[in-house]
């Protein structure tokens, strides 16, 4: 299946084997490249400093090890990514729950629009009210 946003890397960190094959299929299926798995915290960071990644899929618990500071490390670099989680959004810590979440399990149409929406890009602010203001002038 083609997607608009085809072709992106998306770093896939999984600690679950059955659900990392899942999801790369699911993934692959949408036309994206994807970027690992990794299966903790240090594998995915490592990833991070090394690989081109457009966005990221990170389970919230690896092994016992909560991937927080996979999701600081990508926002640092400006890198979008969606939390995938059995916990409720709720139980995230609260500096992380205006990130997306997708509640396990889920579908694959989720997963693309959540991800199409995350590589949408933002129009800046100004770049709009520049063009609103010019639309109503004429």
């Amino acid at each position: 299946m083609n997607s608009p946003v085809s072709g992106h890397r998306v770093l896939l960190v999984e600690d679950e084997m059955i659900v990392t094959w899942l999801l790369t299929e699911m993934l692959a299926d949408l036309g994206f490249a994807v970027v690992g798995p990794a299966v903790s915290v240090n594998q995915a960071l490592a990833m991070i400093d090394v690989e081109a990644i457009d966005a990221a899929v990170l389970d919230v618990n690896l092994n016992g090890q909560m991937s927080y500071p996979i999701a600081d490390a990508l926002t640092a670099r400006g890198v979008p990514f969606v939390f995938s989680t059995g916990y409720d959004k709720d139980r995230l810590l609260e500096g992380y729950r205006t990130f997306p979440v997708l509640q396990k399990p889920f579908h694959q149409s989720e997963l693309r629009d959540t991800l199409a929406k995350l590589l949408t890009p933002k129009e800046p602010i100004v770049e709009s009210l520049i063009a609103a203001v010019a639309e109503t002038s004429t």
